[in-house]
């Protein structure tokens, strides 16, 4: 991974474009992250009768609609991509499909704190093996220590509540389909780093994926008793949350974010996720943390310090 993060790994800025401040990439991808902490808070509001899958699935089909249906190039991308890009595009949607889908059967099966380690402790790895696979650069010292810190910080922080617990048996079906969430994120993050570098704009991209993507997921909410949560206030609000906030304004700022710093870089620096969501649950639920998860919380706070710092130029 370049020690610049101000181009993406894929290939260079397109010559119209204007260069970027050093976090003009880090900080909207920081800012989603932001919002996408909010979604478990959110989560523990909806009706208990609402099934995880489902409710991930409702407002990803909200918010991919609303990111495909208000931006014109969204729509039209397709057209405009060579028969390559179009395959890319494809394989991002399923992808974008593939995060819920897996995802919250994992959090069904394994628990909300392993299921969030494994799938966001992985998207990286994943995000910097594929780049390297595919011909990007080769990941650097620099960016394999700060991920490999930041991974240790999220290990600590959602899991020092189990610390000083009695362990409990591996769910190993869960671990797989956690550990699949984390590359379907990778792989959608990838190919949405990919095109853009290519010169296609970042809303675009954005709403052509997950306005595909919502399309694929929409039967899935619609399963079982949906009527009988999604019409309820307490349902309705929060798909509108995850749909407004954690889906459309989130992803058009992780897009933006894509067009200035690398896939490797922007999959590590939402390792701030769990961080936001730990703050939250202590500010607005009243939850305590241990010790081991507010060490977490330091270590994972400077190595993203250090991911946000441009790195000397060679």
């Amino acid at each position: 991974m370049p020690t610049r993060t101000s181009t993406p790994v894929s290939a260079p800025l397109p010559p119209t474009a204007r260069r970027p401040g050093a976090l003009a990439g880090p900080l909207p991808v920081l800012a989603a992250a932001v919002l996408w902490g909010t979604t478990g808070t959110a989560g523990s509001l909806a009706p208990a009768a609402a099934p995880a899958a489902g409710i991930g699935c409702a407002g990803l089909a909200l918010g991919g609609l609303l990111l495909l249906l208000s931006d014109r190039t969204a729509r039209s991308l397709p057209r405009t991509c060579t028969p390559r890009e179009r395959r890319l595009l494809l394989l991002g949607a399923l992808a974008v499909a593939g995060y819920p889908v897996t995802f919250y059967p994992a959090v069904a099966r394994t628990g909300v704190a392993v299921a969030t380690v494994i799938a966001l402790g992985s998207a990286p790895v994943f995000t910097g093996l594929l780049a390297w696979i595919t011909g990007g650069s080769r990941p650097t010292a620099r960016w394999a220590c700060a991920t490999s810190t930041a991974v240790l910080g999220c290990t600590l922080l959602v899991l020092g509540p189990q610390l000083g617990g009695a362990g409990t048996a591996m769910d190993l079906p869960g671990v797989l389909l956690a550990a699949l969430a984390g590359l379907s994120y990778a792989v959608y993050s990838l190919v949405g780093g990919r095109l853009i570098a290519h010169g296609h704009p970042s809303a675009g991209v954005m709403g052509s994926m997950f306005g595909a993507a919502a399309v694929l997921v929409l039967p899935v909410p619609l399963i079982g008793d949906a009527a009988d949560w999604l019409t309820a206030p307490r349902g309705a609000l929060v798909v509108l949350h995850l749909g407004v906030v954690t889906t459309f304004l989130a992803y058009r700022l992780f897009g933006r974010g894509l067009r200035h710093t690398s896939a490797q870089t922007a999959t590590a620096l939402t390792l701030a996720e769990p961080a936001v969501a730990a703050v939250l649950g202590v500010a607005a639920l009243g939850e305590r943390l241990p010790a081991a998860s507010w060490s977490g919380l330091a270590v994972l706070t400077l190595a993203l310090a250090l991911l946000t710092t441009p790195g000397r130029r060679r």
